[in-house]
């Protein structure tokens, strides 16, 4: 019985200080003047002359020197096409120039003398890679992301706002961080230590059996997006890398999750799900994406194609329970692997838009690459792989070409790979050097 009463139900507090509970999850993350000096290792102390938009400070943000990258064969996902002996030149965190030599005479002269060059002759070239699916609560996980070549990230939720405390890193500090597409708090019945993240959360520490009525899950909702959340992460199915849960227990329904899309009021709703009653609830309830998705079934797929709704099938993740310690989790893996290979081949095949996330948390990182081989093991072609990790994560997100591809205008984002991604399913696991927000955060050229 609900002790809670929801006649009149409460709505976040409009003058409560943003700032002071988003320090609060900056230093949770790690992030501190000493701790991104540190990281930026002796960058350029040049100023832009715009600050970024959002925090209405008097400085400006630090900059990097121009960077041309030339030699190697760069790689348009969106086309299939391959510039052999490639240059791509990037200025003021901004693709200014891609083509052949000849092409971007014009534009490596405007840059002559300032820039930094990266050889990458006999090597390929592609977009900074995106992870849709990442929990990263600290820079140090924000830092691993880059290595393994993910420039941009979507958050699968975080405990205390580092998510929205990360994201605004890059436009002030390029290289330190991802691009991250925050999502706040977990929209789920146990919150645990977080409702210590947030005075406006404290009514929820009272509620008998957890989160689980529509206006209090509306209620969560809202206070994460005025908390600066972009996206909104909730559940269908307790997790399945628990051995004491069930994964195919409903957590919440399509009514449930219905008032959670609804008060994101168009941000984007993933969803955690696993069963086929889950997975179809979640669908028709209008979330934006069904994540891990393993026991999704035909007329649900038929829905996703018809709705648009995105799979993030978090290969690795499931895959890797097959060699846990645990006999349960084991068990889970060798089951669950080949039925959500089949997932992913089936929704690939109706029309349904596959998109790489590796589900990693904290500093325990599996790079994107992995995610994006461990794709095409389960049917797609290395291009369409590779589009996972690029132009249709960008449109899951919401950039657009201004990431994903190499376009004039688009972000200074790029991974350079010791093999051909057309052709090798493996080759985005071959990083040798990765650039973010127009800085070299990884260069083994």
């Amino acid at each position: 019985m609900c002790l809670h009463d929801h006649s009149s139900a409460p709505r976040p507090t409009a003058g409560l200080p943003r700032r002071g509970i988003l320090a609060g999850a900056a230093a949770l993350a790690g992030i501190s003047a000493a701790s991104i000096a540190a990281q930026l290792a002796g960058a350029p102390a040049s100023q832009a002359a715009e600050p970024p938009s959002g925090p209405n400070y008097h400085g400006s943000p630090l900059t990097v020197p121009p960077l041309i990258i030339e030699g190697g064969t760069i790689v348009d996902p969106k086309t299939g096409a391959a510039i052999a002996d490639g240059v791509l030149v990037l200025d003021g965190g901004k693709v200014t120039a891609v083509g052949t030599r000849d092409e971007t005479r014009k534009a490596v002269a405007a840059v002559a003398g300032r820039a930094r060059i990266l050889n990458a002759t006999g090597r390929w070239v592609v977009p900074g890679l995106i992870d849709a699916h990442v929990h990263a609560n600290a820079l140090a996980d924000a830092r691993l992301l880059l290595q393994g070549g993910a420039t941009s990230v979507r958050s699968g939720s975080s405990s205390f706002y580092q998510d929205i405390a990360l994201a605004a890193l890059p436009s002030w500090a390029p290289g330190v961080s991802p691009r991250m597409t925050p999502a706040g708090l977990f929209i789920s019945p146990e919150l645990g230590d977080s409702v210590l993240a947030d005075p406006d959360l404290a009514p929820l520490a009272t509620l008998h059996g957890g989160v689980k009525e529509t206006s209090d899950l509306a209620y969560l909702t809202r206070v994460n997006l005025q908390r600066g959340a972009k996206v909104i992460k909730t559940r269908a199915n307790p997790r399945a890398g628990i051995a004491e849960q069930d994964p195919r227990q409903l957590v919440y329904n399509q009514e449930q999750i219905s008032a959670v899309v609804k008060a994101a009021n168009g941000a984007g709703v993933l969803c955690h799900a696993y069963s086929a009653e889950g997975i179809d609830g979640a669908v028709r309830a209008g979330v934006r994406s069904v994540e891990h998705g393993v026991f999704v079934s035909e007329a649900t797929i038929a829905e996703m194609a018809r709705r648009g709704t995105f799979f993030t099938p978090t290969m690795d993740a499931i895959t890797g329970m097959a060699t846990s310690t645990n006999p349960i989790l084991a068990a889970r893996g060798k089951e669950y692997t080949p039925i959500l290979k089949a997932a992913v081949r089936a929704a690939h095949e109706a029309g349904v838009t596959i998109v790489a996330g590796t589900d990693s948390f904290g500093t325990d990182v599996t790079p994107i690459g992995t995610e994006v081989r461990l794709l095409t093991e389960a049917g797609l072609s290395p291009l369409e792989a590779l589009r996972s990790a690029t132009i249709h994560s960008a449109r899951l997100l919401g950039l657009g070409d201004a990431a994903g591809r190499l376009v004039p205008g688009s972000y200074a984002d790029a991974v350079v790979v010791d093999a051909d991604p057309l052709s090798d399913g493996s080759a985005l696991e071959k990083v040798r050097a990765v650039v973010a927000q127009g800085a070299v955060v990884r260069n083994g050229l």
